[in-house]
């Protein structure tokens, strides 16, 4: 009765590969936009002059005067409003529609986009990368989800590398987009180019009718907009709801924190994306520096593509192919990181491009295979309610402590030691500690616990939210399920 009153309930546009294919147009756009601003076309350079030949100071970096410092921070300012937002659009998908959810972030990130071609100097660019940030936070922590929930079982890490796998295509697509747009028009065009893109998507979210994710229901929305304005009329009320909203989060945090599968996966993570953040920023820097190429950005982003979208999918499929289990997922992301850390390092020390460019191209594609496994670790080691505030912190995790102060403290390196070679190699060393965290989750106890909350779920919830609320209800009680 219960699957059947769920089909009876999902909207008419809606098909699991249909899902898919959205939600990877829009993952596939913001990642094209931090590719974008790492491109050499976006970026730009400063003014330098070597034997009496200068060249001409360039893009965002040039047109603002930025060091190598203040530069790195323009790939990471973002991060600061995806850190604050993304636990906040975590919870509230507890109480409000996930999929309404995500077209308020994406209204946002629309904006803050137009606004950095806009910007006029450091801190106006800056302020606008934030609020990118703070946009892109509700579809990172409530979209996987809805993929684990509709994949077909025996796909599921299939599903979730295909999804993933727009990460390292975005990035590639960006750089090769910022070179032709930043190069043939201004760097400002490119980012009103991408607010153009994402338009769609912006309209999509708010006028189709939303999907319910597992773990979570929520009813018509014209149900929630009454319940809202009928509990606006007491301030009382509303403090109640917001410390009960604070209670939930804490309980659902401390939940998380003593789960040492979830840890140790997200640990891991943190280190591997520490390199991969450097990476994708300074890499078509550092190659051009270190191997000349004038077409850095077409050459890694060429590359990147390719192995970023091979790899990625791959990871997925390979661990559905062993069986796709959590104990599986953690072979997988030992094996690969540690190979692919030892063929990039290996890259690095080459001084033939064309090697260089083989070699790492080959760790690039066991490197990305991870995405899929790590995601799956994710979603599968916590119970279906708590999978968005997983995700969400994760993402708060690997950024903060990863790509955050990866690219500006490879900055401070190269200013201190002028060599891109051995700043890239100290960089890739750094695959090293993260294969061997994921090579511990090996051995740690592991249960699969997507399927903890089924058919229960619904009334458990009523029941636990009726307790909670039998003290201020002046009504109809607001449940999880009356909620949109």
């Amino acid at each position: 009765m219960a699957n059947q009153h769920q089909e009876s309930k999902r909207p008419s546009w809606f098909t699991p590969k249909r899902l898919l294919v959205i939600f990877c147009v829009i993952n596939l756009i913001n990642y094209v936009d931090r590719g974008a601003i790492a491109s050499n076309g976006v970026n730009g350079n400063l003014e330098t002059c070597n034997n009496g030949k200068c060249t001409p100071a360039t893009g965002i970096q040039g047109d603002f005067k930025l060091n190598n410092f203040k530069d790195g921070w323009l790939s990471s300012a973002f991060m600061v409003g995806l850190l604050v937002s993304s636990p906040i659009f975590a919870s509230l998908a507890k109480s409000v529609n996930p999929f309404r959810l995500i077209g308020v972030g994406l209204s946002v990130w629309t904006l803050a986009v137009t606004g950095c071609g806009f910007s006029f100097n450091f801190w106006s660019i800056i302020i606008c990368r934030m609020l990118v940030g703070v946009g892109e936070a509700s579809f990172i922590s409530l979209a996987a989800p809805f993929i684990d929930d509709n994949a077909p079982p025996p796909q599921k890490t299939a599903w979730l590398s295909i999804f993933y796998m727009c990460i390292p295509s975005g990035y590639a697509l960006g750089y090769v987009y910022g070179g032709l747009v930043g190069t043939r028009l201004s760097w400002r065009a490119a980012f009103w180019g991408e607010a153009i893109l994402m338009l769609p998507f912006v309209i999509l979210g708010f006028v189709v009718k939303p999907l319910q994710m597992r773990g979570f229901k929520h009813d018509e929305s014209k149900v929630a907009v009454s319940q809202v304005r009928g509990s606006g009329a007491s301030e009382i009320k509303v403090a109640t709801k917001i410390k009960k909203h604070l209670s939930r989060f804490m309980k659902d945090m401390k939940e998380l924190l003593v789960d040492k599968v979830y840890i140790v996966n997200v640990l891991g993570y943190v280190a591997y994306t520490f390199v991969i953040g450097a990476y994708s920023y300074w890499g078509p820097k550092a190659g051009y520096n270190i191997y000349h190429m004038n077409n850095a950005d077409m050459m890694f982003g060429g590359v990147t593509i390719v192995c970023g979208v091979l790899g990625t999918v791959a990871g997925g499929f390979v661990l559905d192919y062993m069986s796709n289990t959590i104990s599986n997922a953690f072979k997988l992301l030992a094996t690969t990181t540690f190979i692919g850390a030892i063929l990039c390092f290996g890259a690095f020390c080459l001084k033939n491009t064309y090697g260089f460019l083989a070699l790492f191209a080959v760790g690039q594609l066991l490197v990305f295979a991870i995405q899929g496994p790590v995601n799956y670790v994710c979603l599968h080691c916590v119970k279906p309610s708590l999978r968005p505030l997983s995700m969400a912190i994760s993402t708060v995790a690997i950024h903060i402590f990863g790509d955050v102060p990866s690219s500006p403290l490879v900055g401070v390196l190269q200013d201190h030691i002028k060599n891109w070679r051995s700043t890239a190699l100290i960089l890739t060393s750094i695959f090293v500690p993260a294969a061997a965290i994921w090579f511990i989750g090996i051995f740690l106890y592991s249960v699969d616990r997507y399927s903890e909350e089924s058919e229960n779920q619904i009334s458990t919830t009523q029941v636990e939210e009726k307790k909670t609320e039998s003290t201020d209800s002046v009504a109809e009680p607001v449940t999880y399920s009356t909620l949109v």
